[in-house]
């Protein structure tokens, strides 16, 4: 396991008080909802910049699906490309 570092953050008293009642419900601690939350936050950020990075390597390659490839995806989901 990777040693843990202290970070401060800052939060209205709202937010806060919201945490405070999850870590109560859940009997966790606010430091490790919140450092949960963050992880949660970093992967799907990083996931979601990585796919972008591939979507415009194929763009710039000039990979875009055909007329025919389109119109049967929309055929599968039943929507009406015209």
């Amino acid at each position: 396991m990777s040693q843990s570092v202290t970070m401060s953050i800052r939060l209205d008293q709202q937010l806060k008080t919201r945490l405070e009642k999850i870590a109560k419900a859940t009997q966790r601690s606010k430091s490790y909802l919140a450092s949960q939350a963050v992880r949660e936050f970093i992967e799907l950020n990083e996931w979601q910049i990585q796919e972008i990075k591939e979507a415009i390597k194929e763009a710039d390659a000039s990979e875009f699906a055909t007329d025919g490839e389109v119109q049967e995806i929309s055929a599968k989901w039943g929507i009406n490309g015209d």
